[in-house]
């Protein structure tokens, strides 16, 4: 989570006030779901670093799937392989 995106959770508190235990439970929630997600892509990263995610980055001469004219744009921007693991 971002420093905004917490300030922006605690700021939908009423009246600003501290939150409480049943507070914290609630916004932790979505939190939690957000941060498995992202534990989870960066594992699929760190387990394919010696291959291609499919980034369309075309410079790495070892690539398995050297990509060339990023015939995976097609499928979305960003490491598109990656992607599909997650």
């Amino acid at each position: 989570m971002t420093s905004t995106e917490i300030g922006s959770a605690f700021a939908s508190l009423p009246n600003g006030r501290t939150a409480t235990k049943q507070d914290w439970a609630a916004l932790s929630v979505n939190w939690k779901d957000t941060l498995t997600q992202r534990i989870s892509r960066l594992q699929n990263m760190k387990d394919s670093l010696e291959g291609c995610i499919g980034c369309g980055c075309l410079s790495m001469n070892s690539c398995p799937l050297y990509n060339p004219d990023d015939l995976l744009e097609p499928q979305g921007p960003g490491p598109v392989l990656l992607n599909q693991k997650a």
